[in-house]
């Protein structure tokens, strides 16, 4: 460190990081302070590098444990960050580059040391550590202020009030950087945090009225995907273009982070990490999802969490209700166009979700699109290269679907969007296609890999539950949609049958001599409905049959079966298969099958479906 260009392996041996470490206490006016900062530091560039740049300062952060206690550095360095940091909207204003230099080099040293303090001692410790003042050896003062608590304000302040220019880019990353690393607490803790310290300064104290703010400016950053400045307008000397030290100091942090917080854990298959074109973009999505997914506090909800179920769009005129806090308006189109843009990256895709599951306002806006094939493509696009993927992202994705198909217009309008030369589908050349026909046959293709390949029973389960929800108002579907939803109805009514002949008899052995043998009532009764109709019929009279008969249904009949033992069952019967029925007989008008063949099918979703209302019930 100091006035000339700094190396890694130069780090142990480097007379500034010493005294700043060492014994001697160092006053927060000391000139000193003008030449640590004054450094240069060519970033890392990769994760070995990192981990180079960690084990070269370890026992720097090792002696600055022990000895600030009685030297209280670390608040001198944080003390004069944050009187920097006063005159640092000036500074950019004038276009000072030393002194947002300096600055920038001030949070970068607080960053590094916080994320080693923050894994090696309990939040205790860490809070005393940022209490510590100028003392003689061992003495502290209770009423001392909180620094800590100072700090997360100055950074709050510095992403949401300093304009973002080509001087301030790089300290603009750093400072939310710095923040995601302050959260990292629970990654160092098994059991769910609800009294840390970051719900004591982020939810109650000084921080708490910049909740809307600084919400609202972490998702236009994400919105507006800035990239770094030109290399000669950097405040730093050239650095790689993926962004400072800083950046990727804290984005691992970050990622493994939001991962524990929402997903239970790190233990999937690691995303690809793709080329980022704005790292202030990509962490402050990833501060945005940790604020967002913290947990609520045993006597307040999560005001961060509050403030993304309930902002508007800047064309809604209607006031807030005073029922709800943090809220704020921000241009819904822009947001729409850039998560479409970004859903390559798993954390995209759980900002899209956070925003359909707990933003009424965004989920009604979205739906009410006529250009949805715009973001449904990714999210197909992810469930269709789903070896490619972590089990999250495929997850998130294939959630986001089930949410969409829950609506009845978005299930019409699908069919209306005519799609041209889809290029990433490679098993079929598809020149022209609908949008939910498309979606139709990535869903089953997912739900093949799965039964092949994971074999995830929720996955398979989610996968169903989507077309279950299409299978109304299915339209004009293309042939090959029509030819899988066949070949996949014929394999699970396989399997389905298997399972239910084995249930069959098992139940028959267990039968004493006064029973009376089990009948296929369920079957029977549809299937003489459909012969008293006569040989040759119409798939609109099918349908009508259909419907009548499972309103007419005597459900004290089934409370006889042992297959249906409960009442509910008959419902579950009844309202599953009503709703598959409209995608049969869809699937019918596309391949033109004969009376006959229908009710050879109706007999055996009939059949099928008898064997699922089996397994629910009992």
């Amino acid at each position: 460190m100091g006035s000339n260009s700094s190396r890694i392996g130069d780090l142990p041996k480097n007379e500034y990081l010493k005294k700043l470490s060492g014994t001697e206490s160092v006053s927060e006016n000391d000139p000193f302070w003008n030449q640590l900062l004054s450094f240069s530091f060519p970033a890392p560039t990769s994760s070995t590098e990192l981990k180079l740049l960690e084990e070269a300062t370890v026992s720097v952060c090792r002696s600055l444990v022990v000895n600030n206690p009685r030297t209280g550095n670390l608040g001198a360095l944080i003390k004069v960050f944050l009187s920097r940091t006063k005159e640092l909207k000036l500074s950019a204003e004038c276009q000072n580059h030393i002194f947002i230099w300096q600055t920038h080099n001030a949070l970068f040293i607080i960053c590094c040391l916080l994320k080693v303090f923050i894994c090696e001692m309990s939040e205790e410790e860490l809070q005393l550590h940022f209490t510590y003042e100028e003392k003689s050896p061992g003495s502290y003062s209770s009423d001392s202020e909180d620094l800590l608590e100072e700090l997360l304000c100055c950074l709050m302040q510095l992403i949401t009030d300093i304009p973002l220019l080509d001087i301030t880019y790089e300290i603009s990353v750093e400072a939310v950087s710095t923040m995601v690393v302050f959260l990292s607490c629970q990654l160092f803790h098994k059991e769910v945090l609800r009294q840390s310290i970051s719900h004591k300064y982020l939810m109650r104290g000084r921080c708490l009225p910049y909740t809307s703010k600084l919400v609202k400016t972490l998702l236009y950053n994400f919105i507006r995907q800035e990239k770094p400045p030109p290399p000669g307008a950097h405040v730093l000397p050239q650095q790689s273009d993926g962004g400072g030290l800083l950046y990727g100091l804290a984005s691992g942090v970050a990622t493994g982070l939001w991962t524990v917080f929402t997903l239970g854990g790190v233990g999937s298959k690691a995303a690809a990490t793709p080329e980022l074109s704005s790292p202030l973009a990509n962490q402050s999505l990833l501060l945005l999802l940790v604020l967002a997914n913290l947990t609520d506090a045993a006597d307040m909800p999560n005001p961060y969490r509050q403030a993304i179920m309930s902002f508007k769009n800047t064309q809604d005129s209607s006031p807030f209700p005073s029922s709800i806090p943090h809220a704020f308006q921000i241009n819904f189109n822009s947001l729409y166009t850039a998560l479409c843009e970004q859903q390559t990256s798993d954390q995209a895709t759980l900002l899209l979700y956070t925003l359909l599951h707990q933003n009424s306002n965004v989920r009604t806006y979205m739906l009410a699109r006529t250009d949805m094939e715009n973001l449904v493509l990714p999210i197909l696009e992810i469930l269709y290269h789903v070896e490619e993927r972590n089990s999250h992202h495929v997850y998130m994705a294939l959630i986001i679907l089930l949410i969409l198909t829950e609506d009845d217009g978005f299930n019409r309008s699908i069919h209306e969007v005519i799609l041209k030369n889809i290029t990433w589908y490679s098993e079929r050349v598809l020149t022209e296609i609908s949008l939910g026909s498309l979606l139709i046959l990535v869903v089953i293709r997912t739900i093949q890999y799965n039964m092949t390949r994971t074999r995830d029973k929720y996955l398979h389960t989610n996968c169903l539950a989507a077309l279950a929800n299409m299978s109304a108002q299915f339209r004009s579907l293309h042939q090959y949609a029509a030819q899988r939803i066949i070949s996949l109805f014929s394999l699970l009514s396989k399997k389905h049958n298997k399972v239910l002949e084995q249930a069959t008899q098992s139940l028959r052995g267990s039968l004493s001599s006064n029973d009376v043998p089990l009948p296929d009532y369920v079957i029977t009764f549809f299937s003489s409905r459909l012969l008293q109709a006569g040989a040759e019929l119409s798939v609109e009279r099918v349908l009508e049959i259909i419907k009548q008969g499972a309103v007419a249904l005597p459900k004290d009949r089934l409370k006889l079966s042992r297959l249906l033992r409960h009442t509910r069952g008959a419902h579950i019967f009844e309202n599953v298969y009503l709703n598959l029925q409209p995608c049969w007989l869809s699937v019918a008008r596309q391949v033109n099958l004969r009376g006959d063949q229908i009710k050879c099918s109706l007999r055996t979703a009939c059949y099928t479906e008898a064997a699922f209302t089996f397994n629910q019930v009992d």
